[in-house]
């Protein structure tokens, strides 16, 4: 079966709907979070997701904000005026959706989590010390995380018994080693400065982990989000890439 992942969409339609075209046919999608924030396209966001076709999805930090799980003041100034106004545009049909959902699942041989198995909802996983930590809080071969917007895979090598963990970045096609944590990337605002939107396949027979990146329309982005008042730093990181 191969999977589609995605993950930090963001309130970006456009990217959303760029890597759907290039990802083309795919059994699954599992997507680990943070539809909304930051982009101008919460409600457009959350529509396209709920509706794909063998979906699992989970909630992120900023989905749970805006719904009222987390406090706002977690986050910095900025990112809480693109909350309160994501809140206010986010209809109840998709805020209820938004509420059913878990910031951690697991599915057959994978943990999924937004954030990190040992807490779903906010640690980042961007350092060797921090992989190396969040090892005993999975029980399966592999851990899907997102949060970080950095395409990543941490792995342990030479058994648990050694502790030892490495990273790369994912290539082309990786095949995955038992016990990894590894992360897509974002859709909707990658940060490691390639403005490019992020996602990968997964094959859950032969165990590969497909990197991918699509070019979209980021000035139309910026002209919604202008339009909408959005914070100028959230505008210009797109170009970025950061």
């Amino acid at each position: 079966m191969k999977v589609l992942i995605i993950s930090d969409i963001h309130g970006n339609r456009t990217a959303l709907e760029a890597v759907l075209e290039d990802a083309n046919a795919v059994d699954a999608v599992w997507c680990l979070g943070d539809i909304i924030g930051y982009g101008p396209d919460p409600n457009d966001c959350v529509s396209i997701i709920r509706d794909l076709p063998n979906l699992i999805c989970l909630r992120g930090n900023h989905d749970s904000a805006v719904i009222g799980l987390t406090e706002n003041v977690k986050f910095n100034h900025s990112a809480q005026r693109v909350l309160e106004w994501t809140a206010e545009q986010l209809n109840p049909v998709h805020r209820q959706y938004l509420q059913s959902l878990s910031p951690q699942v697991e599915v057959d041989d994978v943990t999924l989590a937004h954030a990190s198995p040992r807490d779903p909802i906010w640690e980042y996983i961007m350092d060797v010390y921090t992989a190396t930590a969040n090892f005993d809080y999975f029980m399966t071969p592999y851990c899907f995380v997102g949060h970080s917007h950095l395409p990543v895979m941490y792995y342990m090598k030479n058994g648990k018994e050694l502790a030892t963990v490495n990273f790369v970045f994912p290539g082309e096609q990786t095949r995955l080693p038992n016990k990894t944590i590894v992360n897509p990337g974002s859709v909707g605002q990658p940060r490691d400065h390639d403005p490019r939107a992020a996602y990968t396949i997964f094959d859950t027979e032969e165990k590969t982990w497909a990197q991918h990146r699509v070019s979209y329309d980021i000035a139309d982005v910026q002209e919604r989000m202008e339009l909408a008042g959005l914070p100028d730093e959230y505008i210009q990181r797109l170009d970025l890439g950061w």
